[in-house]
């Protein structure tokens, strides 16, 4: 029914993007490639440039997911590292981004996902987005489709849990309010992208 491949080189995302598109009876293609980031924080920016270098490697519809983390009051820097949440080191080294933040009172932060679906025609991106806290201490497990290393640090509205400490069920159905771009796109590629593709062939 679909010929969809996502683009990535992080398997921990694969695994939680195709978990969504079996519960939509969908299937998906994986592409392992750590594509190349222009150097601009701006998640839309970089999501689409990664999409046409995915695009241009397959000749064929694909999409790429990407994530920012914004830190209210990081020192000197409020909102960062944003996109630059890989480059910056900041997700590999939370021990180094702990001491940066301890005596910091705010500790509101937030993810931003970032999906850019290009079939070779039109982009089509699509937000998601958790607002939390920033944890004093690392807590939870390390999990193999952990999207990040931050979810050991980040405790979402109305938790008291970090993201690595709750199991699949209490992070699906978290009441903090927070949006999935994956679910959005899924949910528009059944009912509008299919449909209007079905037609063009009619």
């Amino acid at each position: 029914m679909t010929n969809l491949t996502y683009v990535t080189g992080n398997y921990g995302k694969y695994v939680s993007v195709k978990k969504h598109f079996n519960d939509h009876n969908l299937d998906i293609n994986y592409f392992t490639c750590d594509l190349e980031e222009p150097e601009i924080n701006d998640i839309e920016v970089i999501s689409k440039a990664k999409a046409i270098s995915a695009y241009k490697m397959l000749n064929k519809p694909c999409f790429v997911a990407d994530s920012g983390f914004y830190i209210e009051d990081y020192p000197n820097n409020p909102g960062y590292p944003g996109a630059f949440v890989k480059r910056s080191g900041v997700s590999s080294d939370i021990d180094s981004l702990l001491d940066k933040m301890k005596n910091v009172v705010n500790r509101g932060c937030k993810f931003v996902d970032c999906l850019t679906f290009y079939d070779g025609n039109e982009f089509y991106t699509f937000y998601g987005v958790s607002h939390g806290t920033l944890a004093c201490d690392k807590r939870g497990a390390t999990l193999a489709h952990a999207k990040s290393n931050l979810w050991s640090v980040f405790v979402p509205d109305n938790c008291d849990k970090t993201l690595a400490e709750m199991d699949d069920d209490e992070r699906e159905n978290r009441n903090d309010g927070h949006t999935s771009a994956t679910e959005t796109f899924i949910k528009w590629y059944k009912d509008v992208y299919l449909k209007q593709s079905i037609k063009r062939l009619v």
